[in-house]
């Protein structure tokens, strides 16, 4: 599954033009936005597909994603705040599920430990295969267990284009990454980032092994009866005193 997410720099950055061109050159199955506006609902009109946009709260910016495949409304999570004076406006995560995918498309905030706390909650959110991708905002590794980082290693984000960051990442469990790139950032101060993800082979293989092992209701409640030490049940017929 060919995912691109991409933080477009609202108004002055990427336009609904350069996303559709994008779409175009790479057709992914799944497109992540960052920093979103309105402008970008007439996505569609220039590629068709299906598109979902999310604001941040009293933000004229958001989250949205966009496929060529129909997919459900996208779940929106609040995300936890800062308490500190001057804080920066509540963020909130997009949940997209993709047939047994989950992906959270995320742009969370800049403190160092809010966004750690910001991506705990998102996971405890998550079940079986998922993916976050998009903006962490975050120095240095962002571990969560049971997940692998699986993004380009290399700058997605130029300030002032002088200084280079690694911004835009993806974590993974249940998956597998074939591939993961970054292509040349357009517009935007971000470089959109190309990942090909399947579902983990060993998880495929489980899955199998388990629904084999198992077989029909009827032979899975014989193999339980006899595992307690239980006989399956035999209907019993009474003798008849005049047969000879």
């Amino acid at each position: 599954m060919k995912v691109v997410s991409w933080n477009l720099l609202r108004q002055i950055g990427a336009t609904v033009e350069d996303v559709a061109i994008l779409i175009k050159e790479q057709r992914p199955d799944l497109l992540l936005l960052q920093e979103a506006t309105k402008e970008l609902e007439a996505l569609p009109s220039f590629v068709g597909g299906h598109f979902h946009r999310v604001p941040l709260p009293n933000r004229i910016h958001g989250l949205a994603a966009w496929s060529p495949h129909p997919f459900p409304e996208p779940q929106a999570i609040p995300l936890p705040e800062s308490r500190m004076p001057g804080r920066v406006p509540p963020r909130v995560a997009q949940l997209v599920r993709m047939g047994d995918i989950t992906f959270a498309n995320v742009h969370l905030s800049h403190g160092q430990l809010l966004n750690r706390r910001q991506l705990a909650r998102i996971v405890s959110h998550l079940e079986g295969p998922t993916a976050v991708i998009g903006d962490f905002n975050a120095f240095g590794p962002t571990m969560l267990h049971g997940f692998r980082d699986v993004g380009p290693r290399e700058a997605t984000h130029i300030q002032q284009n002088l200084l280079r960051f690694r911004l835009d990442r993806c974590l993974v469990r249940g998956l597998s990454c074939v591939s993961a790139r970054a292509l040349k950032r357009g517009k935007s101060d971000h470089r959109p980032i190309v990942l090909d993800l399947r579902v983990a082979e060993e998880r495929v293989h489980k899955a199998s092994r388990r629904r084999a092992l198992e077989g029909p209701a009827s032979v899975r409640l014989f193999k339980e009866a006899r595992s307690i030490g239980a006989s399956p049940r035999i209907r019993a017929t009474r003798p008849n005193p005049t047969a000879k």
